[in-house]
C-alpha cells in the first residue's frame, strides 16, 4: 500500500496438450459471463479452445492460431480473456490448484485474509475499479490519516510532530534522487548524507512503512536512482473486503485452464512454440504469453529454448524481487481503539511488525489486526516459528496497550519468498536497475513469445493493475500482428 504522502494517490485456447485422464479434474472450464468493454471479462459469445494433442491441429480458432498462457495470475487472466474475444484459442496453463497466482485469500478463519493483494491503489480511473464491480468485489475506502504512531514506551506521537517528519521525510526523498548514482543502493546515499537519521526510530517507522512497503525492496537493495520512478492513479486506495480472488474467479470464467501444470520448459525455436510441463506433457501453440512472477525467472525454473535475449537475461538478474509478509491476528475481544484504521509503533528495527491495519473496522466483528514485516525483516520472518513471530508482534502492542491483553486465539501468516511459485512478493527497482530494465522485460521475442505481469510494467510496477494492464497489452500486440 501506498503510505508516503507526497505519492499517496498510489500504490500499488486451445491447449494444444496431450492431457491425461488424471489431469482431467483440474481444468476449470466454465462458461458463464458475458463483456464487450474495455474491461477484460468473461465472453459467453465467444467459444473457448479445445485441447489438442502435440500432433493435432488446431481448431475454430481465429485465423487457426493458438495461443498458450503460462500463469493464472491477474496478467495472465487478462491476456486470455482478451485473446479468447478476439477468437483465438487459448490454453492457460498454472502451476498451482487455483487461480488467482499472488491473488490467494484464506478464509479458514471466518474472515476473508489476502494473503497477496489486498488493496486497489488509486481508484479513479482504474480499470481494476469497473472489474472489481462487474465482479461483485466489495470495497471500502482507507484514509491514511486515520493513524496514529506510538513509541515504544506507549507514547503517543502528535499530530503536528508526525506531519513535521513527514514533510521532512518527503524532502529527504526528494534528495535522494538527486544525490545518487546507479550502483547505490537508498541506504548507500542515506547514510552518507543523513546519518543521524538512521538510528532514529520514527526515521525507522516511515522507511519501512511507506518506503519498503511500497516497494517491497530493503532499502539496503533499493535503488537511489528509480526507487520511486513509477506512475499512479488518483484517489484514496480501497481495499477489497470480501476476498481478491473475486476478481481472480470472475476473469477466469470462460477460459480453458489446466492446474496443477507447472510449466518446466518454452521451445521456440519452430514454427510453433513447445511447452512442456512437470511430467512431460507437451503443448504446442502459435503464441506464448508468459506470466510468471520475476522469482521464477530469477530462479531459472523454466528453460527457454533458444535462450533468452542478453538484454533480457540481465535484466531479470539486475532487478529486485521484494518481500512483504502479512500477519492475520484475531481475539476474542477488541482492546485498541476501534476508530482507527492504522495504527503505527516506531521500531527498534525496519520492518519489524510495526504497521497494523484494524481489519475489525471492515470486517465488522471479526476482532481482528492484520501486521506486516517489510524488506529483509520479511525474509527472517520466514525462518521463525509461530511462537517467535507471536512474541514479536505482541512485544510491540503490548508496548502500547500493557501486558495484561492476551495473545492472539489464532494466527494467519504468509511466507512469500519460500513459495516456489513466486519466490517474493511483487518487483521493485533495485541499486543497478534503471528504469528501463521493466521495458526490456516487456519486449517479446521473435514474434513468438511474450511476457506480462507487473515487474513488466513501468509505469505501475508492483501492482495488480500493473499486472492486469501488462496482460491486456500482450493480448494487444498478438492480435496487431
Amino acid at each position: 500500500m501506498q503510505k508516503r504522502k507526497f505519492i499517496k494517490e498510489f500504490l500499488r485456447s486451445v491447449s494444444l496438450g496431450a492431457i491425461a485422464p488424471s489431469e482431467l479434474s483440474s481444468i476449470l472450464f466454465a462458461i458463464n459471463g458475458a463483456s464487450s468493454d474495455a474491461v477484460a471479462a468473461p465472453d459467453e459469445k465467444k467459444p473457448v479452445g479445445k485441447p489438442r494433442p502435440v500432433d493435432g491441429r488446431s481448431t475454430s480458432s481465429r485465423r487457426g492460431e493458438s495461443v498458450i498462457v503460462i500463469g493464472a495470475g491477474i496478467a495472465g487472466l487478462a491476456a486470455a480473456n482478451s485473446l479468447v474475444r478476439e477468437g483465438y484459442s487459448v490454453t492457460v496453463l498454472e502451476s498451482q490448484s487455483s487461480v488467482g497466482g499472488r491473488l490467494q485469500t484464506d478464509r479458514s478463519l471466518g474472515v476473508p485474509f489476502d494473503r497477496g493483494a489486498s488493496w486497489i491503489h488509486g481508484p479513479n480511473g482504474n480499470p481494476l475499479t469497473t472489474l472489481a464491480s462487474r465482479a461483485g468485489a466489495k470495497t471500502f475506502e482507507t484514509d491514511d490519516d486515520n493513524v496514529v504512531v506510538y513509541d515504544l514506551d506507549g507514547r503517543a506521537y502528535s499530530d503536528d510532530r508526525i506531519s513535521s517528519a513527514e514533510d521532512l521525510y518527503n524532502d529527504v526523498l526528494d534528495r535522494i534522487s538527486d544525490l545518487g548514482d546507479i550502483d547505490d543502493s537508498f541506504l548507500d546515499v542515506f547514510r552518507k548524507n543523513y546519518p543521524g537519521y538512521l538510528n532514529d526510530r520514527l526515521w525507522k517507522y516511515m522507511l519501512s512503512a511507506f518506503l519498503e512497503f511500497n516497494s517491497g525492496g530493503d532499502i539496503s537493495k533499493l535503488s537511489s536512482l528509480y526507487f520511486d520512478d513509477d506512475e499512479n492513479f488518483s484517489g484514496d486506495d480501497v481495499i477489497i473486503t470480501n476476498g481478491y480472488d473475486t476478481i481472480a474467479k470472475f476473469l477466469a470464467k470462460g477460459i480453458l485452464i489446466v492446474n496443477n501444470s507447472r510449466v518446466v520448459e518454452v521451445n521456440y525455436s519452430d514454427s510453433e512454440a513447445l511447452v512442456t510441463v512437470a511430467g512431460g506433457a507437451a503443448y504446442r501453440a502459435s503464441y506464448v504469453v508468459v506470466t510468471v512472477p520475476l522469482g521464477v525467472l530469477k530462479n531459472n525454473i523454466i528453460r527457454f529454448t533458444p535462450g533468452l535475449p542478453l538484454s533480457k537475461v540481465k535484466a531479470v538478474s539486475r532487478m529486485g524481487m521484494g518481500n512483504v509478509n502479512k500477519f492475520l491476528l484475531m481475539w476474542d475481544e477488541v482492546f485498541w481503539d476501534d476508530e482507527l484504521q492504522y495504527i503505527g509503533v516506531t521500531p527498534d528495527s525496519r520492518g519489524k511488525f510495526n504497521y497494523f491495519l484494524n481489519v475489525n473496522k471492515f470486517s465488522q466483528s471479526s476482532k481482528s489486526l492484520m501486521t506486516f514485516a517489510f524488506g529483509d525483516y520479511a525474509d527472517v520472518t520466514e525462518r521463525m516459528s509461530d511462537r517467535l513471530v507471536l512474541d514479536a508482534i505482541m512485544g510491540n502492542l503490548r508496548a502500547i496497550y500493557g501486558n495484561e491483553i492476551h495473545n492472539p486465539r489464532a494466527m494467519l501468516r504468509t511466507s512469500w519468498r519460500s513459495d516456489i511459485n513466486s519466490f517474493g512478493a511483487y518487483s521493485f527497482a533495485a541499486n543497478g536497475t534503471s528504469s528501463s530494465d521493466f521495458d526490456v522485460m516487456a519486449e517479446s521475442v521473435g514474434n513468438r513469445l511474450f511476457f506480462a505481469g507487473e515487474h513488466t510494467s513501468r509505469k505501475y510496477r508492483g501492482t495488480v493493475h500493473g499486472a492486469y494492464l501488462s496482460g491486456v497489452r500482450e493480448a494487444n500486440k498478438i492480435s496487431n500482428l
